[in-house]
């Protein structure tokens, strides 16, 4: 049984295990009057775990099921969006991977990207992606392009438009996810009530896109669906809707009721210190 069927992805995910490990080691070099923070083992644990979602998803027999029905297609969205995205935001490689660099490579890097005139447009669309209404649109309007039929039709005709749609699934996952979990240096713009909007809202989006597939009398996809395992083309569209609704929901659910918990135990009032007593003739007590 052929259970690597893209070794390209194999690859690339080791090269970035190595990559990220890498940039964990301590450096011979220490800034005057400082340490170098550790990355913290639980960041660590999230950033592989993403990893081994994206091998999953794409590497594994899930890949081959995903040749012959849309549920497991789905499945993979889901794991690429859902899982290995907000994972990966949590282990916050990003000076971890920044770190590997010769020195003078980084500093060169940085001012050229922060100074350079010729990538002005750069930083303001960087900017603008980066912010929390931009960054809904392109997760959620990207996950509705690629279920439209003919664009998802097309997906299993070019395989460059299939590694097309799941890059754009992972980056833009992490760019909306970004959003709701505190990554470092990066840090939301969003307080935690409106994270949990954010986050409901972004649940809406997928559920609708559920209840499209669950509640559509023909299928939608009949290029997908091989004929085997036992299912209609009609049936695995509607498990593909259930994958949706159920795992899928999973990772909103757990970010709202966290933030949701947050934002009403910030608004408790804090314990104040009991008031000295005062005697008879209205002086403190000491």
């Amino acid at each position: 049984m052929d259970l690597l069927r893209e070794p390209s992805i194999l690859v690339t995910v080791l090269v970035a295990a190595m990559w990220y490990w890498r940039g964990t080691r301590p450096s011979r070099l220490r800034a005057l009057g400082g340490t170098r923070r550790r990355v913290a083992s639980w960041r660590a644990l999230s950033f592989a775990g993403g990893l081994v979602t994206i091998v999953i998803a794409l590497d594994s027999p899930v890949e081959r099921l995903a040749d012959d029905l849309f549920c497991a297609h789905m499945l993979q969205h889901v794991l690429l969006m859902m899982v290995a995205a907000p994972l990966i935001v949590l282990g916050a490689p990003w000076m971890t991977f920044w770190r590997p660099l010769p020195l003078g490579l980084r500093r060169r890097i940085a001012r050229t990207i922060a100074k350079s005139p010729s990538l002005g447009w750069l930083r303001r669309t960087a900017t603008f992606i980066a912010a929390p209404v931009p960054a809904w649109l392109l997760f959620n309007v990207d996950l509705g392009i690629w279920h439209v039929p003919a664009a998802y039709d097309l997906t299993l005709r070019n395989g460059v438009v299939h590694y097309a749609e799941h890059i754009s699934f992972l980056f833009l996952g992490m760019l909306f996810w970004i959003q709701l979990i505190d990554s470092p240096p990066f840090r939301p713009r969003l307080a935690p009530f409106e994270r949990v909007v954010y986050a409901t809202a972004g649940s809406a989006a997928s559920w609708l896109l559920a209840v499209v597939l669950a509640l559509a009398t023909t299928p939608l996809y009949p290029a997908q669906h091989m004929g085997h395992h036992g299912l209609s083309a009609l049936a695995d569209q509607q498990v593909a809707a259930g994958v949706m609704l159920g795992p899928g929901s999973i990772p909103y659910a757990i970010v709202v009721f966290y933030w949701l918990y947050v934002w009403l135990g910030s608004d408790e009032p804090s314990r104040k210190r009991p008031a000295p007593r005062r005697s008879a003739f209205g002086t403190g007590a000491r």
